[in-house]
């Protein structure tokens, strides 16, 4: 594997460093090359010596740069690269000539399903941008921000990511958990479970996050230790329809893992929910991911040692937008075995390589996990998941684009592959909704009090 220079020097330093103390932020020397050879994110701004990833311009940061300067939500942003064609497509023949810019996750899927699935690879686009408020948070936190005994929760940062330059894995993957994703945000979604024949049945949930980490002038104390407020109502299929979940995910997990509670419209209650965590399974997944494979991967890290492997160039989803277009039904998408194919834009990015493998002591349907994080936003794009007999289990796609209104770049759909059962999950399917991401909703954190669950009870 090829190494970038910025991720050998993080390496370096991360084997220096005891992975369980409290590191000391980087020097502001280091926090100086962010805006200059760096991304303001830490993504390294110049593009590679094959002229295949090009130099961030500061990505697409409005509608008009998208080339949509009347767009406003709630909507669906439209293509800006609606011409765009792929350069070449990577199947089941071809694959060895690609094999070191692909997962494991990728090559398994193409062996395995190898009459029909494939990558269409397009032109490289760094789109990912933030807002210029989010640049300067982070400039400002890569001098304080401090990881806290064990790694399961950092101090000295607020408003965007903590370690915009990092030393270890655990780092990284904090930079993901409290990426910018807006202000606070609300959606009404599709999940599919879909079998082996392709047949499916959706769950329709309404989504709100209200990230208080985020919030412009936020500090730890109003935090008040919790970073953000997640509430999800399910809204069909009938049986399950009106029960909602709460939680409030907490910034310092060594002081008090995350709170969830459940309203359950048949007893017209609240419970406390202690269970919402980990590899316990997903809601209404039908056992095809747990709950910390939400959100591509959300949650406490404590039971993973996590290990930069480093900076490589791969093929990984990115600006999918056929996939968010108003027209595309699930019909169309949800197929046997996997997604339509012609659907995905698979580009060559540069990511970081971070391995996490589960603690002695510790337990987890995951004995291990490859996960690979954009290098403009932290979004993780791709993971690659395997049992406790070390074999490849489960492989998750974060198809990204940038919400060029916000901007923020997330996904608009989350998949899960299970190569044991031939059947996989699709999380993010908006054919039946009202409407997209709506960005900034105006909410405060009454609205997400166990008081607020129970009057949301709709039966």
């Amino acid at each position: 594997m090829k190494v970038a220079r910025i991720a050998a020097l993080a390496l370096v330093v991360a084997a220096l460093a005891p992975s369980t103390a409290a590191l000391a932020a980087v020097s502001a020397q280091e926090a100086a090359r962010l805006g200059a050879d760096l991304t303001p994110l830490g993504g390294e701004k110049a593009g590679n010596a094959a002229g295949t990833i090009p130099a961030w311009d500061g990505g697409l940061s409005s509608p008009a740069k998208a080339g949509f300067p009347n767009f406003a939500q709630p909507g669906r942003a439209p293509d800006p690269f609606p011409n765009d064609k792929p350069l070449f497509k990577i199947t089941a023949a071809n694959m060895a000539q690609y094999a070191d810019r692909l997962t494991e996750g990728q090559k398994a899927m193409l062996r395995q399903y190898k009459d029909t699935y494939y990558l269409n690879v397009y032109q490289t686009r760094r789109t990912a941008a933030s807002p210029q408020r989010i640049y300067d948070a982070a400039k400002r936190n890569a001098t304080n921000a401090r990881l806290i005994e064990g790694g399961n929760g950092f101090t000295g940062a607020v408003e965007a990511i903590p370690f915009p330059i990092p030393t270890q894995g655990v780092e990284a993957i904090w930079n993901h958990i409290v990426r910018y994703r807006g202000d606070s945000v609300s959606r009404e979604t599709g999940q599919a479970a879909v079998t082996e024949s392709g047949s499916f049945n959706m769950v329709k949930f309404h989504d709100e996050v209200y990230f208080a980490y985020m919030q412009p002038g936020a500090t730890e104390a109003t935090l008040d230790n919790v970073v953000l407020y997640f509430l999800q109502e399910i809204l069909a299929p009938a049986r399950l329809a009106g029960q909602v979940l709460l939680v409030h995910e907490t910034l310092d997990q060594s002081k008090e893992n995350r709170r969830a509670w459940i309203y359950f419209p048949g007893q017209r209650r609240v419970q406390r929910a202690p269970n919402v965590a980990f590899d316990n399974p997903g809601t209404a997944s039908d056992g095809l991911r747990t709950d910390d494979q939400f959100d591509v991967y959300n949650g406490s890290p404590q039971r993973y040692d996590w290990k930069i492997v480093g900076k490589k160039e791969m093929f990984v989803p990115y600006n999918s937008y056929k996939l968010h277009w108003a027209k595309v039904k699930a019909e169309d998408v949800l197929k046997p075995l996997h997604i339509n194919q012609e659907y995905p834009r698979y580009e060559l990015h540069r990511v970081w390589v971070v391995e996490a493998t589960l603690k002695a002591g510790q337990r987890h349907i995951y004995k291990r996990r490859t996960m690979y994080l954009d290098e403009d936003s932290w979004q993780i794009l791709a993971v690659d998941c395997y049992d406790n007999r070390d074999q490849l289990w489960r492989v998750q796609e974060g198809q990204a684009i940038n919400y060029y209104n916000v901007p923020a770049l997330w996904t608009t759909l989350d998949l899960t592959y299970d190569l044991q059962s031939r059947r996989y999950l699709a999380l993010g399917m908006e054919d039946q909704a009202n409407h997209s991401y709506e960005f900034n909703i105006k909410r405060s954190l009454r609205d997400y009090t166990t008081l607020a669950l129970q009057n949301r009870g709709t039966r």
